[in-house]
């Protein structure tokens, strides 16, 4: 088998130049390599790399005030602008629990930082702090805004500087999707019990765990009482619905390394091409709704009674986006988001099996 010889960093570099409107992530898809790569290529002309240090990152980041954050996988793009506060570090998990900006990150999958200075179409400098994975995928990133107070940025790029400051990184080859049309063959009842006796939804990972299902899997075997397919237009019906009778929803984007979460309404929505775009003052979410092959409505019991989500899947069997009635911590979903998602036009189960 030949493997295709990698552009070096000058080639990289050229380019770009030549390719002046085309976005970073499609034009490295497009070179045959990962946006890290692509971005390495820049050290020391606008790029510096960082180390990938969670619990620090966090901790600095509150002293930039205001920014965008921003985190997405193929098909969704999440971004809110606020202030990262409340962090909680740790070795295998870390929080923002900020008003705008939420997030739940897994510190192990971070392996590439960048910061990243550029000059726009009117010459003005845009600061960016970019995290990568293994492979070289996007996990985070940070944009700062005109209110961003910029020493605090350089501040905390001069403690994150690496040492390594070449223009290549090494990246490791991508892992296999998930099967999206193989069940296996499980105890469909021990499923059910131990589904029924969840008393929180963060319970629900470990489930996947021990019986070695996905997620798309789980809800394909658990039964049309805890989830049930819905069309794949339900998505946008959802948010329009939402926007229209006020409805405050909690919205999900994540990948290996982060999710990031929307908690309140939504009222602007856009479509455009291949994509409904929510375009808030403090959220912007962008959608790409061809990418959906499966819809499903889930149930799931708690303490304060069931919880119902709404999760897009993709041709490979992965999670998209995820769906939630905004609710606090000790009290009941609100009856309004559990009617519209029961009130999403319901498929046949052999056409989602």
């Amino acid at each position: 088998m030949t493997t295709t010889a990698k552009p070096a960093p000058e080639a990289i570099r050229r380019s770009r130049a030549e390719n002046p409107k085309l976005r970073e992530r499609d034009l490295a898809t497009q070179l045959g390599i990962s946006e890290a790569e692509f971005v390495a290529a820049w050290c020391g002309e606008g790029v510096r790399r960082i180390e990938p240090r969670v619990d620090e990152f966090l901790t600095g980041m509150e002293a930039l005030g205001e920014v965008m954050a921003l985190t997405r996988n193929d098909s969704a793009v999440h971004e809110k602008i606020g202030v990262y506060d409340k962090v909680v570090t740790g070795p295998h998990a870390a929080m923002a629990l900020g008003e705008n900006i939420d997030l739940r990150i897994f510190p192990k999958v971070w392996a590439h930082g960048f910061a990243v200075a550029r000059a726009d179409e009117s010459g003005a400098v845009k600061r960016s702090l970019q995290f990568f994975d293994d492979t070289g995928e996007a996990v985070h990133k940070v944009h700062l805004r005109d209110a961003s107070n910029v020493d605090a940025y350089e501040a905390l790029v001069s403690r994150l500087l690496a040492a390594d400051q070449s223009q290549t990184v090494a990246v490791k080859q991508a892992s296999g999707v998930e099967t999206l049309d193989t069940l296996p063959a499980i105890d469909t009842g021990d499923l059910r019990r131990r589904w029924g006796a969840m008393t929180d939804v963060h319970q629900f990972m470990g489930i996947l765990r021990d019986l070695k299902l996905s997620r798309q899997q789980a809800v394909k075997l658990v039964g049309q009482d805890y989830a049930w397919p819905v069309d794949a237009d339900a998505v946008t019906a959802m948010m329009r619905l939402s926007a229209d009778e006020g409805i405050p929803i909690m919205c999900f984007v994540g990948n290996r390394g982060c999710i990031q979460i929307h908690s309140g309404p939504i009222a602007e929505i856009k479509p455009m091409g291949p994509w409904i775009n929510v375009m808030d003052p403090t959220f912007h979410l962008h959608l790409r709704v061809d990418h959906i092959r499966e819809v499903w409505a889930v149930r799931k019991p708690g303490a304060d009674g069931h919880v119902t989500s709404v999760e897009a899947y993709g041709a490979d069997g992965k999670l998209i986006i995820q769906f939630f009635g905004k609710r606090h911590e000790g009290s009941a979903e609100r009856e309004d988001w559990r009617f519209l998602v029961e009130s999403l036009p319901r498929l046949a189960r052999s056409h989602a099996a």
